[in-house]
C-alpha cells in the first residue's frame, strides 16, 4: 500500500503546470469575487434598516452557508480525483485544480431546483417566519451540525455523505421545533418531500455499486485489451486512450458534484437572504412584462375553478387562517377551495397589475411571497380530491408553476458565490479521503477500468438525480462503485474499511438529527 505521501509523489508531474492553472484559477477567484461582492452590495443599496443588526446576521449567515460549501468541497470532491491520481493519469496538484474548476462550472450551469427541493424539507412555520428569531435559529443550527460532523469524518478519512448531513441536520431542526412549539403540521418534518429524498440517497449507492461491477464485468468481456486490467506500473502513466477516459470520467464527477451539490448551499443562502432582505429577495425580480400578463389571467382562471368545486362550503372568513389549517391536516376541507380562491385572489391583486415583481411595494414583498408559499402548498391538496376535470387540473397546475417560478430563483452572484467556495475547498485538504478510495477499499491497487467504470457509473447517477431534481451523494455514489468494481474484479475488499464507511453512513442520520436539534433549541433561547 501507498503511503499518503506517495499519493503526490507517485502521480507523473509537468513543470509548471500546476502553478499556470493555480494562477489561472486565482485570478477567476478575484473577479468572481469581485462581481459576487458588487452585486450583493448593489441589491442591499436599496435596502432601508433601521439599524445595522440585520446586515450584521446577513454577513454571518452567509459566511457560516459559504463555509459548508467550502468543507462540502474538499471532502465530497476528493472521490472525484481519487482515480486519476491512482491511476497516474494527472499529476495530484493539478488533479485538484482541474477539479474545481469544473465544480464551479458544475455550480454555474445547474438550473437551482435541487436546491428548492432540500429547502422543501424544513418545516412550513420555520419557512414563513424565516426572517425572525426561530429563523435564525434554523439556519445557523443545521449549518454549523452539517459543518462539525463533515469535519469529523473528514479528519478520520471517512467519505461522508454532506447530503446525507445536511439532510440530518434539516430534519434535526424541524423534530426539535416540533418538541419546542405548538404542535402543528407545519411546525415539524415534511415528512412527504423527506421520503422523496431518502429514496434517491438510498438508491443511488445501491445502484452504484451494482451498475459499476456490471460495466467492469461489460469491459472485461467486451474489451480484450490487457493493460486496461492492471495496477499501474510505478509512476507510468497509462497509454493515451485510457489516459483521455479516466481524465473525462473525473472531469463529468466534478462537474455533476458541483452541479448537484452546489445547489444545496445555494437554496440556504436564498433562505438567508429573503429572511435578513425580503425587500430584495423575497420575490423573483427578473418575472415581467408577459409573464406578469400570464400570471394575472392565470390567477383569475384558478379563482373560478376553486370557487366553482363541487361540495365546496360557504366561506367568510380570513383565507390565510383556513388555507394555512388544511396545509396543516395535510387534507381539503370543504372551506379549503373558497378560501384559496380569495388567497389567490389577494396576491393576484397585488402583482397582476404591476409592470414587473420588482415594481411590488418593498413593504409588500415579503407579505406576498409567504401567500404564494403558502398556495403553492395547498394546491396539491385540492388536486388530490377526486372529481376535477384534467381543464381544472391544468389551471390549477399552471398557477402553481408561476407561483413556483415567482419565489424560486437564484441570482446570479449566488451562484458565483458558492461555486467559488466549492471549488476553493476542493483544493484543500482533500488527501484523507483520496487515501481511502484509492488505497482502503480494495485489497489490491485500483486498476485502470475499475477507476474509469465507477466514476463513469457515478457521473451518470448523478446528472440523472439532477434531473428529477433529487439531491444524491456524490461520496455514496462513488465510493460504492469502486467498492462495486473491486468484487466484480475479485480484487477482494478491505472489510475493516467498508466497516467504517458503513458506521459513518449509518451514524451521520442520527448524529446530525442531534447536532442540529440540540443547537436549534440553545439557539432559539440565545437569539
Amino acid at each position: 500500500m501507498q503511503t499518503e505521501a506517495a499519493v503526490v509523489s507517485t502521480a507523473p508531474s509537468r513543470p509548471g503546470s500546476g502553478r499556470i492553472f493555480a494562477l489561472v484559477f486565482g485570478v477567476i477567484l478575484l473577479i468572481g469575487a469581485g462581481y459576487a461582492g458588487l452585486h450583493l452590495v448593489q441589491d442591499l443599496s436599496a435596502v432601508r434598516a433601521q439599524s445595522i443588526g440585520p446586515f450584521v446576521l446577513l454577513g454571518v449567515a452567509l459566511l457560516i452557508a459559504l463555509a459548508f460549501e467550502f468543507v462540502n468541497g474538499f471532502h465530497d470532491t476528493a472521490n472525484a480525483v481519487a482515480t486519476v491520481i491512482y491511476t497516474n493519469s494527472m499529476p495530484a496538484n493539478l488533479a485538484v485544480i482541474w477539479s474545481g474548476a469544473f465544480n464551479f462550472l458544475g455550480v454555474l450551469l445547474s438550473s437551482g431546483a435541487v436546491a428548492f427541493t432540500v429547502v422543501s424539507l424544513l418545516p412550513v412555520e420555520l419557512i414563513l417566519q424565516v426572517g425572525g428569531q426561530a429563523g435564525f435559529a434554523m439556519v445557523f443550527a443545521l449549518l454549523i451540525a452539517a459543518i462539525l460532523w463533515n469535519l469529523g469524518t473528514w479528519y478520520f478519512g471517512l467519505p461522508n455523505s454532506s447530503s446525507h448531513t445536511l439532510i440530518g441536520s434539516i430534519i434535526g431542526v424541524g423534530l426539535a421545533n416540533q418538541l419546542i412549539s405548538e404542535h402543528t403540521g407545519t411546525s415539524g418534518v415534511n415528512w412527504d418531500a423527506a421520503m422523496g429524498v431518502f429514496r434517491g440517497l438510498v438508491f443511488s449507492p445501491i445502484a452504484g455499486f451494482l451498475l459499476a461491477g456490471l460495466l467492469m464485468l461489460l469491459l472485461k468481456t467486451l474489451v480484450k485489451i490487457p493493460a486496461l486490467y492492471r495496477a499501474p506500473e510505478g509512476k507510468k502513466p497509462p497509454p493515451w486512450p485510457i489516459r483521455a477516459l479516466l481524465v473525462l470520467t473525473c472531469t463529468g464527477v466534478s462537474f455533476s458534484h458541483g452541479s448537484n451539490d452546489g445547489q444545496k448551499g445555494m437554496g440556504l443562502i436564498m433562505l438567508i437572504l429573503i429572511g435578513t432582505v425580503p425587500t430584495a429577495y423575497a420575490l423573483n425580480g427578473a418575472v415581467s412584462g408577459g409573464q406578469v400578463k400570464t400570471f394575472h389571467q392565470v390567477s383569475v382562471d384558478a379563482q373560478h375553478v376553486l370557487s366553482s368545486l363541487p361540495g365546496n362550503a360557504t366561506f367568510d372568513g380570513d383565507p390565510r387562517a383556513t388555507v394555512t389549517a388544511a396545509v396543516q391536516q395535510r387534507t381539503a376541507q370543504a372551506t379549503t377551495a373558497p378560501a384559496l380562491a380569495l388567497l389567490i385572489g389577494d396576491i393576484n391583486r397585488q402583482v397582476g397589475d404591476r409592470p414587473s415583481l420588482k415594481s411590488v411595494p418593498p413593504e409588500q414583498m415579503g407579505n406576498v411571497r409567504n401567500d404564494i408559499y403558502l398556495a403553492n402548498a395547498a394546491i396539491p391538496l385540492v388536486l388530490a380530491e377526486p372529481g376535477l376535470s384534467k381543464e381544472q387540473t391544468a389551471t390549477l397546475t399552471s398557477w402553481r408553476g408561476l407561483g413556483t417560478q415567482a419565489i424560486q430563483f437564484i441570482p446570479p452572484w449566488v451562484k458565483v458565490a458558492v461555486a467559488l467556495a466549492l471549488g476553493l475547498g476542493t483544493m484543500v485538504g482533500w488527501k484523507r479521503i483520496v487515501v481511502t478510495v484509492g488505497e482502503k477499499i480494495g485489497k489490491e491497487h485500483l486498476t485502470y477500468a475499475q477507476g474509469a467504470s465507477a466514476e463513469l457509473v457515478a457521473m451518470s447517477l448523478i446528472q440523472a438525480a439532477d434531473m428529477y431534481h433529487l439531491p444524491v451523494s456524490t461520496t455514496h455514489v462513488l465510493t460504492s462503485g469502486v467498492a462495486g468494481t473491486m468484487a466484480a474484479n475479485g480484487s477482494g475488499l478491505q472489510w475493516s474499511t467498508v466497516r467504517n464507511l458503513l458506521m459513518a453512513w449509518v451514524l451521520t442520520l442520527p448524529a446530525s438529527i442531534l447536532l442540529a436539534g440540540g443547537l436549534y433549541i440553545v439557539l432559539r433561547h440565545l437569539f
